[in-house]
């Protein structure tokens, strides 16, 4: 894939995958994170989750990690003026802490659950937890298309009882998981659709083929979304 047209129409989306508002406030709760607590957003795209996530800590702070350079500044800018917030630039696999709470929406896969959860421990603060949203099969039979879907995008993927496991495997224990609501997925498909008729006109080849990917990945959701999804865990070191 042509990395530049991918930008072009991933860049300026208001959040690099799905989630919502009312997924992070169950998180977050089931958590019991400290008013006065300290949140990291691993993988925060442009910051799309950073006000909720301060909102639940109005004596706390939030420090958002984002590998991407566009993403990174596009959040900084955005929380220019909150003295709470700090971006950085940098590799969410080698945070330090204590956090209080690591949240993760749809960026831990990068890491490998296991992987990236026993790399974050350290950073969990006592009594502390993790939440993240991963894929995760609704079902043992997967239609055709659903399967070949993620056979590219994701082979590792596994169901709920699978992702429990590979959280107990990097040594923590899991304290809920439920899965993402289809709000959570269209309000992050409905813009990207947008994007994607303002981009088509003129359109290179490159970025044609981009935009035909993103649009079968929209209808490949909307057709098989009692499939599929993405799951949010929360986990507590043991």
């Amino acid at each position: 894939m042509d990395m530049e047209a991918f930008f072009t129409l991933y860049d300026d989306l208001p959040r690099s995958g799905p989630s919502d508002d009312d997924s992070l406030d169950w998180a977050l709760a089931l958590a019991g994170v400290p008013a006065d607590g300290a949140i990291c957003d691993a993988g925060c795209g442009p910051g799309a989750d950073i006000a909720a996530l301060l909102a639940h800590v109005p004596r706390g702070r939030v420090e958002a990690v984002e590998l991407h350079p566009h993403y990174a500044e596009r959040a900084t800018a955005r929380f220019a003026d909150e003295p709470r917030v700090r971006v950085r630039q940098g590799d969410m696999g080698a945070l330090t802490g204590p956090f209080d709470l690591i949240w993760s929406a749809g960026a831990l896969y990068f890491l490998g659950v296991t992987e990236g959860l026993s790399r974050w421990r350290a950073a969990v603060a006592p009594g502390g937890a993790v939440a993240f949203s991963v894929a995760c099969w609704f079902t043992a039979t997967p239609s055709a298309p659903a399967r070949a879907f993620w056979d590219r995008e994701y082979p590792q993927i596994t169901d709920a009882a699978g992702i429990a496991a590979q959280v107990e495997a990097a040594g923590y224990a899991v304290l809920g998981q439920r899965p993402l609501s289809d709000a959570a997925w269209e309000g992050y498909f409905q813009p990207m659709e947008r994007q994607i008729a303002t981009l088509r006109p003129g359109a290179s080849a490159a970025l044609a083929d981009v935009l035909a990917a993103a649009e079968d990945e929209i209808a490949t959701w909307r057709a098989c979304r009692a499939e599929y999804g993405y799951l949010l865990t929360v986990a507590r070191p043991r």
